[in-house]
């Protein structure tokens, strides 16, 4: 194994890079921290371009380590600081490349994603779409980066186990609307239902908007129905991602379990 001791290391130079987004577009990797998510990065067979380990972890990984046949360097505390982005670095750091999604059709439950910018928010509502089996997301403009370090401790690799896509939204809801999949928006107006009065399907696609903004109205324009979450308290409304989870969930409440 490889031994690094130096944050001037060029090759730790390079790799610190990949905090950027525009690295991460250019060059198709992303950075991944912690032996949890490394380890949902093996399971699902994503290209690990190297692998960078403190002491502590190397004594404790050492065989899982020597099966992964990847590049892996041995590093100091300063270097692994370096290369995370937590308070805390988690042992291990990763450079993987991104998976490409192909989606040769829109079948099933789909969660759309307009805007969305806190990191949580977008990992949370990711996971959630992963947990109650829908079958992709889809990224529309002005949504938080799925590659960011936040977004991915947030995701805890459900972006392993489910389509998730950057595309246009009006476009692909136009795609929907073909296909005679409904389409259903969040906002709360005189025309908009309460949730609980739509029934639960298979094929639908769920809009979920901006925190400060909600959906778009280009994109509201195009929906089906606009659905509400009723408030019964003196909240003045709920957090998209508690409120995604609660619409993601009555979609698929009628399957057989």
């Amino acid at each position: 194994m490889k031994e690094i001791q130096s944050v001037k290391n060029q090759i730790i130079k390079e790799v610190k890079k990949f905090h950027q987004k525009k690295q991460r577009d250019v060059q198709k990797k992303y950075l991944l921290e912690g032996y949890h998510l490394v380890e949902e990065a093996v399971l699902a067979g994503a290209t690990i371009d190297k692998v960078f380990i403190d002491q502590k972890g190397y004594e404790l990984y050492n065989d899982w380590l020597n099966e992964q046949l990847v590049d892996c360097y041995l590093v100091s505390t300063e270097v692994l600081k370096a290369l995370s982005e937590l308070p805390t670095p988690q042992g291990i750091v990763a450079l993987v490349d991104k998976q490409e999604q192909i989606v040769e059709n829109f079948t099933g439950a789909w969660l759309l994603l307009d805007g969305v910018q806190d990191p949580g928010n977008v990992g949370t509502l990711i996971r959630t779409a992963d947990a109650a089996g829908f079958s992709g997301v889809i990224l529309g403009e002005g949504t938080a980066d799925l590659y960011s370090s936040k977004v991915l401790r947030s995701l805890q690799g459900s972006h392993f186990h489910l389509p998730i896509i950057h595309r246009n939204l009006i476009e692909v809801i136009q795609q929907f609307k073909q296909a005679d999949i409904p389409v259903y928006g969040t906002e709360l107006n005189q025309d908009a239902l309460p949730y609980t009065k739509v029934s639960p399907r298979k094929d639908i696609a769920l809009v979920l908007g901006n925190e400060g903004q909600g959906v778009s109205q280009d994109v509201l324009d195009l929906t089906d129905r606009n659905l509400y979450i009723p408030i019964y308290g003196q909240a003045e409304s709920l957090n998209v991602g508690i409120a995604g989870g609660i619409l993601m969930y009555h979609f698929v409440s009628d399957r057989n379990h």
